[in-house]
């Protein structure tokens, strides 16, 4: 006969650990109270714009080390190195010198032609050159912009300083140009620096506002420079305005339109500054006024238009 054993029955094991507590549950509105109360905030949420231009202050000497590294990196690959600052405007000037001053022979109606096309040239450059590095501030730097916290708008305003600083770089030959062709320093000089001051305000405010859209839609820095050069075209960089504006064979609009362009403005101010033979004649209505306005709508309402977009930057 097989005997059936059977097994002990079997206890459970006592163990010393604690029961684990059950959460408290809490509605949406006392879980923000609670983060509030323990100084707690949403990542990425965009500050207030007060705050907002606290933290860009507070970050300015980054904003300076970070331009003046690019400057520094721009042509580092290149034999003749920082000399193509000099040389790119140069180079530029003297193609449309040939094309416009001798070929269609604008030259003919404007006194001192020489130093009025460097001079529009290298101011034009300027205005060209910060809002094409604009369109790249935040997709040429999209790894900085999702590894660190940093107000975004620094990118855009130290690409901005950096054609500042490319701009002062290139004054020192535009000043040997003039001198060659007898345009000798005169107290109307000093009106330059209000003049650049100006237009560098304008230029950020407008790269602030290709680095938003071109952050959305990256084919606008595709685009970018063909809305550029028929700007140029508009803005009498090669020929003077004020003789095609003559007579009543432009409609009075497209002529006020014209006048009060802002890369036109800026350009006839450093023109009045710099060259004896352009006079205040020649100098729209209000110039001044017309370049401070430029200035605060484009400085003050590109910063904020940036601004409304901060927690986006970097995302998708």
């Amino acid at each position: 006969m097989v005997s059936q054993t059977t097994a002990p029955p079997t206890t459970p094991a006592v163990t010393d650990a604690a029961p684990t507590p059950l959460l408290p549950v809490y509605e949406p509105g006392e879980l923000a109270a609670l983060a509030a109360r323990h100084g707690l905030t949403v990542s990425g949420a965009r500050p207030t714009l007060g705050a907002y231009v606290r933290q860009l202050w507070g970050r300015r000497h980054f904003i300076t080390a970070f331009a003046t590294a690019k400057l520094t990196a721009q042509y580092s690959q290149a034999k003749l190195g920082q000399i193509w600052q000099i040389m790119t405007p140069l180079l530029n000037a003297t193609v449309y010198y040939f094309i416009f001053g001798v070929l269609l022979n604008t030259k003919k109606n404007v006194e001192d032609f020489v130093p009025f096309l460097i001079t529009g040239v290298f101011i034009w450059t300027f205005t060209a050159s910060s809002i094409t590095a604009g369109t790249r501030a935040i997709s040429g730097n999209i790894g900085l912009v999702r590894a660190l916290h940093f107000p975004r708008a620094s990118l855009p305003v130290a690409l901005a300083l950096q054609q500042l600083q490319q701009l002062l770089f290139s004054l020192g030959a535009l000043v040997l140009i003039l001198i060659g062709f007898g345009q000798f320093p005169r107290p109307s000089w000093l009106l330059a620096i209000p003049a650049l001051l100006l237009q560098a305000v304008f230029n950020t405010g407008l790269s602030m506002v290709m680095a938003r859209l071109a952050a959305r839609t990256p084919d606008i820095a595709q685009l970018t420079p063909f809305v550029l050069r028929t700007w140029m075209y508009a803005s009498g960089v090669m020929f003077s305005l004020d003789e095609k504006l003559k007579g009543d064979a432009v409609p009075h609009f497209v002529k006020v339109a014209l006048e009060c362009n802002p890369a036109a403005v800026f350009i006839d101010l450093m023109r009045f500054a710099l060259i004896d033979s352009f006079s205040g004649a020649q100098l729209p209505p209000h110039v001044w006024a017309v370049a401070t306005g430029w200035a605060l709508v484009c400085g003050v309402g590109g910063f904020v238009y940036f601004w409304k977009a901060e927690e986006l930057y970097g995302r998708g």
